[in-house]
């Protein structure tokens, strides 16, 4: 090889990795823009929304720590007292998933299944229920206006949005 061809390759090769390092330099300026952007929306978003607390145990939030521990306590001791149901729930649950796998549907056997389930889901369900009603008894009056304004707002007697405001209104008018 004569220097002009050394000159070339090495003119070359400069052009290239130039060229490379501003693709690098490039992405990464586009990458960080994008997280950036990205971050900024989050928390215009974490400003305007407060968090859905939808969990039943986020009913009592307006309630003293002590009265919210009670009603965690209260959950946990009627979903331990639920235990059987909900395995057996879950056991069916998945009965009835081997039955629609099969070759041939058993449509008897289904129906059978379907109907377990819906008797373990309804036991543990009156068990939990019967514990928030256990929980209530021991509430204030005052408390328990409260109670419900949080069961309005959290688990399983919670109520859209929208009726949620009308209901809060009618309650101001009377």
């Amino acid at each position: 090889m004569n220097a002009r061809s050394w000159k070339v390759l090495i003119v070359g090769s400069v052009l290239l990795n130039v060229f490379l390092l501003g693709g690098i330099a490039g992405g990464a300026w586009r990458w960080f823009a994008a997280r950036d952007a990205l971050q900024a929306r989050t928390q215009q978003q974490a400003q305007t929304q407060p968090a859905q607390r939808a969990a039943l145990r986020f009913a009592t939030d307006n309630l003293s720590p002590e009265r919210q521990q009670q009603f965690v306590d209260a959950l946990k001791a009627a979903r331990r007292e639920g235990r059987d149901d909900a395995r057996a729930g879950r056991d069916d649950r998945r009965r009835v998933l081997d039955l629609l796998a099969a070759p041939q549907l058993d449509r008897a056997a289904l129906d059978a299944a379907l109907a377990h389930t819906r008797e373990a889901d309804i036991a543990l369900r009156a068990k939990v229920e019967s514990g928030v009603a256990d929980y209530a008894a021991t509430l204030t009056p005052e408390e328990r206006v409260k109670f419900v304004e949080g069961l309005e707002r959290s688990g399983q007697w919670r109520l859209p949005p929208q009726q949620r405001k009308a209901a809060s209104q009618a309650n101001t008018t009377q």
